[in-house]
């Protein structure tokens, strides 16, 4: 049988490099299949056209950081492995990023729970394919960065769910709180609770938009 393997990234050479990393190493023993994406539409594409074959996809190294499909709304690899996880329940997602702030490495562990987490920064040719394995044989993988990010958060005593971060995030990326219920599943009064609250942790509820995204960056937390 296959070892079906989605490899989605926007650097054609990156996705050839793990392509060959994979085929040199142990696991050349299995009978492996490479699916190949290099933007979220054509993933999307190719993760549908498994799923009406009824063919999975067992394993997937998917690139935070890759051009949106913004016609489906699916704008990066978290969204990807949000697909898998509904077409393909058993297949292990690997995600790769060059970013590790804290609440986005947060909020993606709540949202997806990868059974791999990478920050690029953190891995070589020789680790590559040894994680590849002991995720595919059933570990859980953070790299050091990943897990130094949730350590500063807890460090910080700051304990918000996925909502929370989401209003601080889009914030920081200039959407105005009376646009954000377009966003987050949640009434205009809730979000202004959150949002006041968010202000008491990082600036002692004094100051406006701004100084909470200044004072969020100096921490690290976006």
């Amino acid at each position: 049988m296959n070892l079906n393997i989605l490899i989605v990234d926007d650097h054609p050479m990156t996705v050839d490099s793990y392509i060959n990393l994979l085929s040199n190493s142990t696991l050349n023993k299995k009978n492996m299949h490479f699916i190949k994406g290099y933007n979220c539409q054509e993933a999307y594409n190719k993760i549908n056209m498994y799923a009406k074959q009824s063919t999975p996809i067992h394993f997937a190294l998917l690139d935070i950081s890759i051009p949106a499909y913004k016609e489906l709304n699916i704008n990066n690899g978290v969204d990807l492995a949000q697909l898998l996880r509904k077409k393909f329940s058993m297949c292990k997602v690997i995600l790769l990023t060059m970013h590790s702030e804290a609440l986005t490495v947060d909020k993606i562990i709540k949202q997806i729970n990868p059974e791999g987490f990478i920050s690029k920064s953190d891995i070589n040719f020789e680790l590559f394919p040894i994680i590849c394995q002991k995720v595919l044989n059933g570990d859980y993988f953070k790299s050091p960065t990943i897990i130094e990010s949730q350590r500063e958060l807890f460090k910080k005593n700051i304990n918000w769910d996925d909502h929370d971060s989401q209003i601080l995030i889009l914030i920081s990326e200039g959407v105005k709180t009376v646009n954000l219920p377009n966003y987050i599943p949640l009434s205009m009064s809730a979000i202004e609770k959150r949002k006041a609250n968010i202000k008491d942790q990082l600036l002692e509820g004094k100051g406006g938009d701004k100084d909470l995204i200044d004072k969020a960056k100096k921490l690290g937390l976006i």
